[in-house]
């Protein structure tokens, strides 16, 4: 995990003061996420960063389980949670791999600018989908670059040669269709699927069938 995450390790602080990109959609993906949760859900959130859309949902669901393989991503993440005097949420270092939440445990599972940095992108789902309980979420933000950008393939090619010295982080690249196909494959109902343009991360609500 400490070699896989020297990357974000190096630019959690700089990250975690940067300003959102894209504003009014990140608004309304945090808009969309909030008509789906109850009071009484149980969430999980995968790559949550330095917490920041974790700590904005707490007040509407019960407890999100946030985690990062990042040690100083949740390091932050914990600071913010304790100056805000938040404390149904709890960040933990971990990946998808070590999680060990039990089979339909969850109620919804957050994966917000991640499944295109995992190398094994369909394992990540098929996991989701067994520890989500009949009915509940998998809500997803992802970068899908072979629609937009076809040359980053090479990019991402060259950083597989430099990744080992923390230099570039792993970017899988796939098109939204193949996401798609993805989720549907692994058992999901589309239920909302939005994309404020071709070069923006498409936004997907999964539904497991109850």
């Amino acid at each position: 995990m400490a070699q896989s995450s020297g990357f974000w390790d190096k630019i959690a602080e700089k990250y975690s003061k940067e300003a959102i990109a894209d504003e009014a959609s990140y608004e309304k993906k945090l808009s969309v996420t909030r008509e789906y949760f109850k009071p009484e859900m149980e969430v999980l959130e995968i790559g949550c960063g330095t917490g920041s859309t974790a700590l904005l949902h707490a007040p509407y669901v019960k407890h999100i389980r946030a985690i990062d393989f990042s040690e100083k991503m949740i390091a932050i993440a914990q600071g913010k949670a304790a100056d805000q005097n938040i404390e149904n949420v709890t960040f933990e270092q971990s990946t998808i791999d070590d999680l060990d939440e039990a089979n339909q445990s969850l109620d919804m599972v957050l994966g917000l600018s991640v499944l295109h940095l995992l190398k094994d992108k369909e394992g990540a789902i098929a996991k989701v989908y067994k520890m989500l309980q009949p009915g509940g979420l998998f809500v997803s933000s992802t970068a899908c670059l072979g629609d937009s950008m076809p040359w980053f393939k090479i990019v991402a090619l060259v950083g597989g040669i430099v990744r080992p010295l923390g230099l570039f982080p792993r970017v899988k690249v796939f098109t939204v269709d193949n996401l798609v196909g993805s989720l549907t494959q692994a058992g999901f109902a589309i239920d909302y699927q939005w994309q404020p343009s071709k070069e923006k991360a498409v936004f997907i609500v999964a539904k497991k069938p109850e």
